[in-house]
């Protein structure tokens, strides 16, 4: 076996542990009950978004469970210290082996006045983790243009692109070739009335996403116009970006990415106080 094809299978290792579907939930949303409920249902990782300045609430939602995967999706690079970050990898892997991967990423513009240049600046996190003993297959990063995308295949085990739709997948595809992680978020809300599902779908969308020029750049390249951006998103946008109807109907929006090339699909529930319920419904769907 040459050592190129030794790294690929390296790669898929790590990839396999994934899972199919993950659940995505903001730092400290996931109680350690509703952690273990994940991972009995049979979801291979919990993703917990955010940008947190260091990785404790990680360690509660190892402890709480067995063999699940945990990722972050995303630590900020703006507002983290990479060698820290970095150390406290090093204390997870030691206590929940082969369990965490760090993923990382620059935010966007209007959240931080440092803000300049995030390629450069994600490279040099990247460095600094290097220099820390970070392996790459190891972490990820948040990606929606064509460099960042790049940058993720090159330098970590793939992508975890946020608020995107199946044809970003089979574009983030292309880029990052068939070895690379691809891990979209997909938003839902289970319900039938499409009318409530926008009610309860579009305010996450519109604040902040439809007012931060990274992500409105992105749907642009997928061909949406100010107008189905503006005021809160039109109804094809809000539901492209949302999913909504039965279980069975909202499995198979996700499974979309996954006929588009994505390795796994991470499902942030939307208007609920017990998405744990929600959860289960999609994966028995």
């Amino acid at each position: 076996m040459t050592a190129s094809s030794r790294a690929a299978q390296t790669k898929a290792e790590h990839i396999a542990k994934f899972g199919t579907y993950g659940a995505w939930g903001w730092f400290k949303q996931f109680s350690p009950d509703e952690a273990r409920q994940i991972e009995e249902l049979g979801y291979g990782t919990i993703w917990l978004g955010g940008s947190p300045k260091n990785l404790h609430p990680i360690r509660t939602i190892l402890e709480a469970t067995e063999h699940i995967t945990v990722a972050t999706g995303i630590v900020n690079i703006w507002n983290s210290v990479p060698y820290v970050i970095a150390g406290e990898f090093h204390a997870l892997e030691r206590d929940f082996p082969g369990r965490f991967y760090l993923g990382v990423g620059a935010g966007h513009p209007e959240a931080t006045s440092e803000y300049t240049t995030p390629f450069k600046a994600v490279g040099r996190y990247l460095d600094a983790l290097d220099g820390k003993q970070v392996p790459p297959n190891r972490r990820l990063l948040a990606a929606l243009g064509p460099r960042m995308l790049r940058m993720s295949a090159e330098r970590s085990l793939g992508a975890h692109p946020y608020l995107t739709t199946p044809e970003h997948t089979a574009e983030a595809r292309k880029i990052l070739g068939p070895d690379a992680l691809l891990a979209p978020e997909h938003k839902v809300v289970l319900t039938e009335d499409a009318d409530e599902a926008r009610a309860v779908g579009r305010p996450p969308v519109d604040q902040p996403y439809l007012h931060l020029s990274n992500y409105t750049r992105n749907l642009k390249r997928l061909g949406y116009t100010d107008e189905d951006i503006a005021d809160g998103g039109s109804d094809a946008l809000i539901d492209a970006l949302v999913a909504h109807g039965t279980p069975a109907q909202v499995k198979a929006r996700l499974d979309e990415h996954l006929a588009a090339g994505a390795n796994h699909v991470t499902i942030q529930v939307l208007g609920s106080e017990t998405p744990v319920e929600q959860l289960a419904a999609i994966i028995s769907a």
